[in-house]
């Protein structure tokens, strides 16, 4: 096998071209030219956009056990650069594949290099597809550095709630009438409803984490009117992100705030137009599933559980929903910057470590 420093290379390169959800050309191109060096079964090329589908078939027709097992990396950047450590995902994904094309396993494989996670479309961009189904997954894992834990600890959820929140952003449109500045009694200038409607969703919110209930409303932008001091603003929007640990509740939260703002829109005489954006599902392993891979691991790494979701959400969620998976945390370090903060950097010596993990798996697994 390559040394180490060869994918540590792989991961500097992605890191210096660093493209964002729906444009990950580069990342795609490079990944399809180091797969195509390892010979496996099939490529799959531009699935979902720049996704990229590897399958090694490592069992014979005939043969009565063995299972075809994926695992998954993303690829995409944010727009402050690769802030979230995808592209040592890529990297880890990139080393196993050379473990995978170079051994003898019980198990076929299915490496999926998936885009746009940061805007939670691509998870579900691979799945409509359909490559996932021709080939038969059946099982799914992955996995995400996390700074704050010791290096090469392996995360995992406690079975009793999910390993990262659902959350969603949402944009509520108040559409009045603008009139002159001198005479604003004859528009409907939304600002007073605006106010209400912030200070309204901040009494939504139940910040404590050891309450299943969970909720967290964060605004992220506001706009009233235009730029014109002779004119009453006629229109308004304001942003949110809504965030639960179960999907379910989500949905309530969805349901109360779209009544305060149903309500207040009424009372004030304004039109509502309401956008969903990037929605994200729980991201939830399953219990007996997990429990193995940490059979697995344990003699090698460390496992910590966590006592609560991460507040983040991650669209792997998507694929649980008709694969049964597992999604865990790496440790990166404690003293590192967190992810999305623009000095994080990810790690290059845990490149070896992710791709142990999930040898460790495809090796033990049935």
């Amino acid at each position: 096998m390559r040394n180490i420093e060869y994918y540590k290379e792989i991961r500097q390169k992605l890191h210096s071209h660093p493209d964002v959800s729906g444009k990950e050309s580069y990342a795609h191109d490079l990944i399809v030219s180091e797969l195509q060096a390892l010979s496996p079964t099939r490529i799959f090329t531009h699935v979902g956009g720049y996704g990229v589908v590897a399958y090694w078939k490592k069992i014979s027709c005939d043969a009565k056990q063995g299972l075809t097992i994926a695992f998954r990396a993303d690829i995409d950047a944010l727009p402050i650069g690769h802030c979230c450590g995808h592209d040592g995902h890529t990297a880890i994904l990139l080393r196993f594949a050379e473990y995978v094309a170079t051994h003898d396993l019980k198990n076929n494989v299915v490496l999926v290099f998936q885009p746009e996670e940061e805007t939670g479309k691509g998870a579900r961009k691979i799945i409509d597809e359909g490559v996932l189904k021709e080939l038969g997954i059946n099982a799914i894992y992955g996995l995400h550095n996390l700074p704050g834990y010791p290096k090469g600890t392996v995360v995992v959820e406690n079975e009793l709630c999910p390993f990262a929140s659902a959350s969603s952003g949402v944009v509520y449109r108040l559409v009045g009438r603008p009139t002159h500045a001198s005479s604003p009694e004859k528009g409907i200038n939304p600002g007073l409803a605006v106010a209400e409607i912030i200070e309204r969703f901040h009494d939504l919110n139940l910040l404590d984490k050891n309450n299943w209930r969970f909720r967290m409303i964060t605004l992220i932008c506001c706009r009233i009117g235009e730029e014109a001091f002779g004119t009453s603003a006629g229109d308004a929007e304001v942003m949110f992100t809504m965030r639960t640990f179960f999907d379910k509740n989500l949905d309530l939260l969805f349901r109360d705030a779209d009544a305060i703002v149903d309500e207040v829109a009424a009372r004030y005489g304004l039109r509502v137009e309401k956008e969903v954006r990037e929605p994200f599902s729980s991201t939830w392993s399953m219990p007996w599933l997990q429990k193995r891979m940490e059979e697995y691991l344990k003699p090698f790494f460390k496992i910590e559980r966590i006592e609560h979701p991460f507040l983040w959400s991650e669209d792997f969620g998507e694929y649980l929903h008709g694969i049964r998976g597992v999604f865990f945390g790496l440790g990166s370090g404690e003293d590192q910057p967190e992810l999305h903060h623009p000095d994080y950097n990810f790690q290059d010596d845990i490149i070896e470590t992710g791709s142990k993990c999930f040898e460790l798996i495809v090796e033990n697994a049935e």
